[in-house]
C-alpha cells in the first residue's frame, strides 16, 4: 500500500477498521518515547540522537524496499521534491529537539506541546497561505495558546529550564510546518521525508557527538527508541492514515501525548507539575473538542437524506 494519495480513496470498512488500528499504534509507538529514553544512560544527548536517527533510518529504508522494491524505493527519493526536502528539515528537527529537550524538561511538557501542532498547523496555514480559519478554530487555537503559556510559566520562576521549554516548543512547531507543507504538496510521501529527515538527524549528530561508543544495554534501548518508537511508529502511520479520513487519525493521534507521560510516571516515577498538568489538560481538551466538532460537520448530510461522507463512486 501506499503512504499518500492526492484525492480520497474509496476503502472498505474493514479497510478503514484496519486503518483505525494502524493510526492507534503508531501513536502507541510513537507514546513509549519518553520512558524509553529514560532508561538511556548514556551522558551526551547528540550520541542517542545518532544512533537513535541510524536505527529509524535503516528500519524506514528496510520497509521501502520491502514494500516498494529497490527502484520505487529510489524513485520515491528522487520524486521528493523541495517540498520533500522541507518535511525532511523539520522532522530531523524536531526528532533531534525531541532528545536534547529530555535533558532539560519533562517528558510531560514536551509531549503536551506537542497535543496542540493540528491548530498550530491551521494557524500557519492561514498565516501563509491564507487558508480560512473557522471561529471554532480560532478559539481552540487561542485555548491551546492559553494552555502552552501555563505550562511554560514555569520556566519564568526557574521551575523548568527555558532552555527545554523553548526545544518543546519548536518541535510542535516544526511539525506544524511539516503538516502544512505536506498538505499543500499532496504528492509528497511522507515516509521517504521522514526517512531523508532520520539521515539529516543522524549526520548532524555525528558532527556533534564526543563519542559513538555505548554499552550493550543502550544499545539495546536505542534500537527500541530507533526502530520501535519511531519507525515503527512512521510505519504504521504512513499505512493506515490513507484509510481514515483525517479528523479520525488526528483524534487517535492525540492518545500520544495523553499516553506518553502516564509510561513515564508508571516506569520512571517522574510526575507532572501542577502547571504542567493544568496547561497540557487544557492544550488536549482543547483539541479533542475541536477535532470532535469538525468530524460531526464532516459527517453532517450536505442535505436531507444524503449522507456527509464522500460517495466511493
Amino acid at each position: 500500500m501506499t503512504d499518500t494519495a492526492s484525492s480520497p480513496i474509496a476503502v472498505s470498512p474493514r479497510e478503514e477498521r484496519v486503518g483505525f488500528l494502524l493510526i492507534f499504534l503508531s501513536a502507541l509507538m510513537w507514546s513509549f518515547g519518553g520512558a524509553i529514553a529514560r532508561f538511556i544512560e548514556a551522558g551526551d544527548s547528540w550520541t542517542v540522537v545518532f544512533w537513535r536517527s541510524v536505527w529509524a533510518a535503516a528500519f524506514l529504508v528496510c520497509f521501502m524496499i520491502w514494500r516498494d522494491g529497490w527502484h520505487g524505493t529510489v524513485k520515491l527519493f528522487r520524486g521528493m521534491g523541495l517540498p520533500g526536502l522541507a518535511v525532511a528539515f523539520c522532522f530531523a528537527t524536531a526528532s533531534t529537539c525531541f532528545v536534547v529537550a529530555l535533558a532539560y524538561t519533562t517528558v510531560a511538557n514536551i509531549l503536551l506541546m506537542q497535543a496542540g501542532v493540528p491548530l498550530l498547523a491551521a494557524l500557519f496555514a492561514w498565516v501563509l497561505f491564507r487558508e480560512r480559519v473557522g471561529m471554532a478554530t480560532w478559539v481552540a487555537i487561542a485555548a491551546v495558546i492559553a494552555g502552552v503559556a501555563i505550562m511554560v510559566s514555569e520556566s519564568l520562576d526557574g521551575a523548568v529550564s527555558p532552555i527545554g521549554d523553548g526545544l518543546a516548543l519548536l518541535i510542535a512547531v516544526m511539525f506544524s510546518i511539516a503538516t502544512v507543507i505536506t498538505r499543500r504538496f499532496a504528492h509528497v510521501r511522507m515516509t521517504p521525508a521522514t526517512c531523508l529527515g532520520t539521515m539529516l538527524a543522524a549526520a548532524f549528530a555525528a558532527s556533534q557527538a564526543s563519542q559513538f561508543g555505548v554499552s550493550s544495554s543502550d544499545m539495546g534501548f536505542l534500537f527500541a527508541f530507533g526502530v520501535v518508537n519511531l519507525g515503527l511508529g512512521l510505519a504504521f502511520f504512513a499505512t493506515g492514515a490513507r484509510l481514515v479520513p483525517a479528523a479520525v487519525a488526528a483524534l487517535l493521534g492525540t492518545f500520544e501525548p495523553i499516553l506518553g507521560p502516564i509510561w513515564v510516571w508508571l516506569i520512571h516515577s517522574e510526575v507532572p507539575s501542577g502547571r504542567t498538568i493544568v496547561g497540557g489538560a487544557v492544550v488536549v481538551t482543547a483539541l479533542l473538542v475541536h477535532i470532535g466538532l469538525e468530524f460531526k460537520r464532516q459527517a453532517r448530510p450536505v442535505r436531507p437524506g444524503v449522507t456527509g461522507m464522500p460517495s466511493p463512486n
